[in-house]
């Protein structure tokens, strides 16, 4: 639940998450070709990396990556010296504008399941009190203990969902 919370606190932890994603993908390619710069079939290969890490690690429906012509444009804005290649900072600046609308997404799915879910859960816990052999059981478990068990459920379900999808 602690995880889930921390998604709720929007901006901050959005940019850190995507910082993560994208300081690990361009190290990738800087350790693995020795060059400090992408091309851009570097480039194009980096993104499919960040999105194929987005829908991995982050929460809500599957995004797909964008095509050659719109990475290639977003190459040439987010190219400062037009040298042609994006170094670290350069990269940065391009996934946080390409990927800007991805995480609004991900926000309000976020927040609905996580406003929906524990109403869902109270309402389940009130019904199944009086099932003979669950009840018991279900009445000795508290109910932000039970509503957060229930928001879990449904957040990993919704994740399977997306999963089976693609």
């Amino acid at each position: 639940m602690g995880q889930i919370l921390e998604k709720l606190q929007g901006k901050q932890w959005r940019e850190k998450q995507m910082r993560k994603i994208t300081d690990k993908v361009f190290y990738r390619f800087k350790n693995e070709t020795g060059r400090a710069n992408l091309k851009f079939e570097d480039l194009y290969i980096a993104v499919l990396l960040v999105y194929n890490d987005i829908n991995k690690l982050l929460p809500g429906p599957h995004f797909d990556p964008p095509p050659k012509e719109e990475v290639r444009a977003l190459m040439q804005e987010c190219d400062m010296n037009l040298d042609g290649e994006l170094d670290h900072e350069e990269f940065v600046k391009f996934i946080k504008k390409l990927t800007k609308d991805t995480f609004i997404t991900v926000s309000q799915g976020l927040i609905i399941t996580l406003a929906v879910a524990p109403t869902v859960a109270l309402v389940t816990k009130r019904t199944t009190e009086g099932v003979p052999g669950v009840g018991k059981v279900v009445q000795k478990i508290p109910n932000a203990v039970y509503a957060s068990l229930v928001t879990l459920t449904i957040v990993m379900f919704q994740k399977a969902v997306e999963a089976r999808e693609y």
